[in-house]
């Protein structure tokens, strides 16, 4: 046999070789991910086109078979509806209310913690404490602190000789103290993300730094910022979508009132689908928001892609 003909037959046998151990690999990986891909279909995808069906019809909750298919009824109708813009409008408010404050405080708290400060483990836990209570906990604390003749705010506000709002039944007041409620449960959070990002920066960067004569804002430009963006794109997107979705709070603190001031998106669908018994609608709604939280993902991951 010449010596062509056996490389031939080896570079042969090795191709083979190698098909078997991909498809080998192929289906090993399948079995490994099919366990998350059965919990994945029946809870997530399952769900997903199920609001889907719904939201296309005038869905009747008791029975499913007598629903009407309306198409795109739904969608018109809460296009067309004010009230759906109102809520809209209230989301975008609160969003632009939380958002940045969360991001900014959480950074300052991280940079400042991580200082070599005294007490800063006391610190750490100060900040992070409110996170772990509940939505209900949270909401009827600041009910309190809140309340129109024995609140706090409304005690030091007399104080000084000022007539003080009744806060959570004010249309120009209800939403911010909300938004203040939210802002000082959720702080802890970006305050552990940004802190844990702050330490993984190495040192000999600022010492780099201190070198070329770089301290204080110009580090903080040209150092600290930088390293932190992925985490910054992280806590900033995570926060819009839990902002946009805000449903607890104002649920049990104003209840969408002083009339519809403060009723969110969220609050607009619960309201469509389980006191007014609108189940197709309230899919239609849930679908605009879904598509909404699906753009904002999209701009993490392209955000998230620019920063690497």
């Amino acid at each position: 046999m010449s010596v062509p003909t056996r490389l031939v037959r080896r570079l042969r046998a090795a191709r083979e070789n190698n098909t078997e151990i991909r498809n080998q690999e192929t289906l090993e990986g399948i079995l490994f991910s099919l366990p998350y891909l059965l919990v994945f279909s029946v809870f997530l995808l399952y769900p997903l086109l199920k609001g889907l069906y719904m939201s296309l019809h005038d869905w009747n909750a008791i029975y499913p078979s007598q629903s009407e298919f309306v198409f795109l009824e739904n969608y018109v109708r809460m296009i067309n509806d004010p009230m759906f813009w109102n809520a809209l409008w209230n989301t975008v408010y609160f969003v632009v209310l939380t958002v940045p404050p969360l991001v900014m405080l959480g950074l300052a708290l991280a940079l400042g913690v991580n200082r070599q400060l005294k007490g800063r483990r006391f610190l750490r836990m100060v900040f992070f404490s409110p996170y772990v209570l509940t939505v209900a906990v949270v909401a009827l604390i600041w009910i309190e602190l809140y309340a129109p003749s024995y609140g706090v705010f409304n005690y030091y506000i007399m104080q000084i000789g000022i007539e003080p709002p009744n806060w959570l039944n004010s249309a120009t007041f209800g939403m911010p103290a909300v938004a203040l409620a939210t802002i000082w449960w959720t702080l802890g959070f970006n305050f552990v993300i940004l802190l844990s990002a702050r330490q993984g920066i190495p040192e000999r960067l600022y010492e780099a730094a201190r070198l070329d004569g770089a301290y204080g804002w110009r580090a903080f430009r040209d150092i600290t910022l930088p390293q932190m963006k992925p985490a910054l794109v992280f806590v900033t997107v995570v926060q819009f979508i839990a902002s946009f979705q805000i449903f607890g709070q104002v649920f049990i603190m104003t209840g969408g009132g002083p009339g519809n001031a403060t009723d969110t998106l969220v609050m607009y669908l619960y309201k469509a689908a389980f006191n007014q018994h609108e189940f197709g609608y309230a899919a239609a709604v849930g679908y605009f928001l879904f598509v909404v939280l699906i753009a904002v993902s999209m701009v993490n991951y392209k955000l998230a892609g620019d920063s690497a």
